[in-house]
Formats: C-alpha cells, sequence, structure tokens
C-alpha cells in the first residue's frame, strides 16, 4: 500500500494533533461519561512531540465539530464518516464524534495488538473452554486441550470473526481479558482515540465498550500499515487448523463475514474492495468499517455504525464508497 510520509515541522504537527483532539471531545455531551480531552493533554502531547512521531497528525483528516455532523445525510444509521486516505480528504462526517457501540470492529484493535506484541508461530493450547453468557455467538470449534497457532486464531479473527479466539488471544498476549484490555485502552489513547473505552476483546455489547467513527477511523488506519492486516481482511475465506488433546489434526473452513466478498451486495462499478471488518450485535446494531480503493486508485477508508438491518448497511456503504 502506497503510504505518503510528508515531512512536517514539529511545530505544525503538534498544533494539529491539537485540534484533531479537541475534536474529538469537543463535541460530546457532558453526561456521555467519555473521557475528557484536558485529561489526556499533557500524555497526549508528549506522545506527538517525541522524535518518532513528529507530523504524525498531519496525515490524518481532521474534522471540527462544527463538521462533524453533514446534516444534508440521510441514512438510518447512528455514524458515518469517509475519508480519503491519500488526500486526508473528509468526503462525509456523519455524528463521527458520538458515542457508539463498536461490536466486533473491536476485532481491529485486538489484531493491532496481536501483530505488535505476538510471535504467529507460536502454538497455544487451550487451558479451558471458553464460554460465553449469551447465546447465538460466533465462535471457532476450539475447546480444551486444542493446540492452535496465533496465526490460525488471528485468521479467525478477523476473517470469520470468532469471538473465541479473540478471548484466546488476549489470555495468550496479557493473561487475561482485563488486562489486555487495558493494552487496548492504551494502545487507543496512544493513537489519538481519547473517546473509546475497551472491556474486552470481540466487542460482545457491554455499556461501557464504546467509541466513535473517528476513534475506529484512527485505529484501523494504525492496523493497516501492516500488510499482514491488509492480506487478512482481503480474504473470502481461511480454513484455520488445529490438534485436538490427542494430537489428532483437525481443520475448520470459515467464510468471510464481508458480504462483499461472498456476492450478497454488488460492489459499485470501479471500486476496488480491500477488505474491511464487520460487527453486529443487538446494541450496536450492524457495522462494517472498508478500505477500498476508488476509479482514481486513491485509497478511502468509510465507517458505517449502528445501521438497522444489514441491508441497509451496505446500500449505505455502497453509497459512500463512491463518493469523490
Amino acid at each position: 500500500m502506497k503510504k505518503r510520509y510528508r515531512e512536517r515541522t514539529l511545530l505544525k504537527g503538534l498544533m494539529v494533533v491539537l485540534l484533531c483532539l479537541a475534536c474529538l471531545t469537543g463535541c460530546q455531551d457532558k453526561d456521555t461519561g467519555l473521557k475528557a480531552y484536558e485529561s489526556h493533554f499533557e500524555d497526549t502531547k508528549k506522545l506527538y512531540i517525541s522524535s518518532e512521531n513528529k507530523g504524525m497528525a498531519a496525515e490524518l483528516g481532521v474534522i471540527s465539530p462544527e463538521q462533524a455532523t453533514d446534516l444534508s445525510f440521510s441514512a438510518n444509521v447512528k455514524a458515518a464518516l469517509t475519508i480519503n486516505d491519500d488526500t486526508d480528504k473528509v468526503l462525509l462526517s456523519y455524528h463521527a464524534f458520538d458515542k457508539v457501540y463498536p461490536a466486533s470492529i473491536t476485532k481491529v484493535m485486538t489484531a493491532l495488538l496481536t501483530m505488535e506484541y505476538a510471535d504467529f508461530e507460536e502454538e497455544v493450547t487451550l487451558s479451558h473452554n471458553i464460554t460465553f453468557d449469551e447465546g447465538n455467538v460466533v465462535r471457532s470449534m476450539l475447546k480444551k486441550g486444542d493446540t492452535v497457532t496465533v496465526e490460525g486464531l488471528y485468521n479467525a479473527l478477523l476473517v470469520s470473526s470468532d469471538n473465541d479466539c479473540a478471548v484466546i488471544l488476549a489470555e495468550h498476549i496479557a493473561g487475561s481479558v482485563d488486562s489486555f484490555a487495558d493494552m487496548m485502552n492504551k494502545r487507543a489513547l496512544e493513537l489519538g482515540a481519547t473517546s473509546t473505552h475497551f472491556v474486552n476483546a470481540n466487542g460482545l455489547h457491554n455499556e461501557n465498550h464504546y467509541t466513535t467513527a473517528y476513534d475506529l477511523y484512527l485505529i484501523f488506519r494504525e492496523a493497516m500499515k501492516h500488510d499482514r492486516f491488509l492480506s487478512t481482511i482481503s480474504q473470502k475465506d481461511y480454513t484455520l487448523e488445529y490438534a485436538n488433546a490427542s494430537g489428532y489434526g483437525l481443520e475448520e473452513y470459515k467464510i468471510s463475514t464481508n458480504a462483499y466478498f461472498n456476492n450478497t451486495y454488488p460492489i459499485p462499478t470501479g471500486i476496488d474492495i480491500v477488505g474491511g471488518k464487520t460487527g453486529t450485535t443487538s446494541a450496536a446494531k450492524s457495522c462494517l468499517i472498508l478500505y477500498t480503493k476508488n476509479k482514481q486508485e486513491e485509497t478511502v477508508i468509510t465507517v458505517v455504525l449502528g445501521a438497522e438491518t444489514k441491508s441497509l448497511l451496505y446500500h449505505t456503504m455502497s453509497d459512500l464508497i463512491v463518493m469523490e
């Protein structure tokens, strides 16, 4: 993926960072419970004035509070955002700073930390069965005693959105889901995602697990810097290989949750869909973050959150990814 790392002065980079972070919280209502800009100002300032991060904010699409909600946009969704990643132009912003539930788009952060901290060739043997309080949770067939590689867990996490694989990765990397959530929140703040709070690695609903469309853009954009992430989210299917407690090899075939990849919804003419991450819960509704290339071969990141139906989600997404 072609990336532009433009030279910026330290002063200009810092000024844009401060504007960006102010925008993230400037339009929030005081009773939303989102973290205030002031509480993270000093830590974030130190991060962005460090030598390795000079000019980082100059590469981001920045939205002012006044630009956060395009009132001319009409769709039954909670939030939407489209940014040309080559020009940093914000093509559409609709409630971009509003508190929303991310559902399984959470797994983008889980994937990012896995890429940053885990050895993909390492084998993980499950010490216990992964269970969930709610029913109909998407999961793999892995059980106590099975052995699987980090690479296998990572692919199942992103391709078929297996919730148990997120838990297994979290416990493998941090020792517990709670400790991993602490890592997720720390990394979010480092990326400027100050209106985000995670409590789990998979996005299953929790009132204290929330984010914004803009924060998801920041997290997704960071993950896109890894070739492994781009290749994985572009997969239409995947075969998870593992061994049971007796050492017998097993396979489980996985299909992408991205409906564009299974011909359920047509891809707009002239658009190349590289991949993305879906998310669905009863509270979050239907959600999708997508990485595409337009007719000019420019890269575009689009987020649609809280669509009432899957059909509405993909129709809205199709309308947005053709914007120029």
